[in-house]
């Protein structure tokens, strides 16, 4: 068998993916709990995972938008596609297993190979969106710190610090929900291959690194709006200490007046 290149071209969205929303449009489809499998002819096919990335596999451009149309139409609110990742995997009979050149070689690219691939280039596709929602709460929080450094103060209002507050929580939240999906599929605890496949292609888009950095900087940021949030709470309470002194005193003058 002469050898080949296969393409996987990864998207991620905002929303994530009901599966059994989509699958009517998807009547040709298979799915399982975590993922929904169209096969696209001749021998390509599209996968959709919850988290909100779907991974095409040697499917011709003008045969994907024509995919996504149907997954539009699907879910009218969907937005427009953030992130856009691709790969090349050479299948060739004589190759080893393993990374070169930046490109995954294997010596036959079967159904579950091609499935690990899809869920590991869509995985980063999912990172990376979550990684710009990451550096957009760490530079508002930096805004914040430095202003606290420089004016020795904050907003009075903690209202907004409170939504804020919550804002970076919840990504956490969900980050941690969606990406413990790094966690080996079954499929690779059971051939020693695609064993290696997973760990050479998480190694490739430097996964766990990438993971570990992007929870670091959401406790960084969960942190630093608590303190942020401490300090607002004593300005406030210091005003409410002087409005009280305050009152007592006009209530001392006013009784002083009273009874002269």
């Amino acid at each position: 068998m002469p050898s080949r290149v296969h393409q996987f071209y990864a998207v991620a969205f905002e929303e994530n993916f009901s599966l059994r929303q989509i699958a009517p449009a998807f009547p040709e489809a298979r799915i399982s709990p975590l993922e929904m499998f169209v096969p696209i002819e001749p021998d390509g096919g599209l996968y959709v995972f919850p988290f909100g990335a779907i991974v095409s596999h040697d499917v011709p451009v003008e045969q994907r938008e024509r995919i996504f149309a149907r997954l539009t139409r699907a879910m009218p609110k969907l937005t427009t596609r953030i992130i856009r990742e691709d790969y090349s995997v050479l299948e060739d009979p004589a190759a080893p297993i393993g990374i070169s050149g930046g490109m995954l070689r294997v010596d036959k690219l079967t159904s579950q190979r091609a499935e690990i691939v899809a869920l590991t280039v869509a995985q980063s596709a999912a990172m990376e969106y979550y990684e710009r929602i990451v550096d957009s709460l760490f530079a508002r929080t930096a805004q914040l710190v430095d202003r606290m450094a420089s004016h020795g103060t904050v907003p009075y209002r903690i209202t907004p610090l409170h939504r804020f507050i919550g804002e970076a929580i919840s990504s956490r939240t969900e980050v941690l929900a969606v990406l413990h999906l790094l966690d080996k599929p079954d499929a690779a605890w059971e051939d020693p291959a695609m064993d290696l496949i997973y760990d050479d292609l998480r190694d490739e888009f430097d996964l766990v690194d990438r993971y570990a950095a992007l929870t670091s900087k959401l406790q960084s940021i969960q942190d630093s709006l608590v303190l942020v949030l401490d300090v607002a709470r004593d300005r406030r309470l210091v005003l409410l200490e002087v409005v009280v002194a305050l009152l007592i005193l006009l209530e001392i003058i006013l009784g002083v007046i009273h009874f002269t």
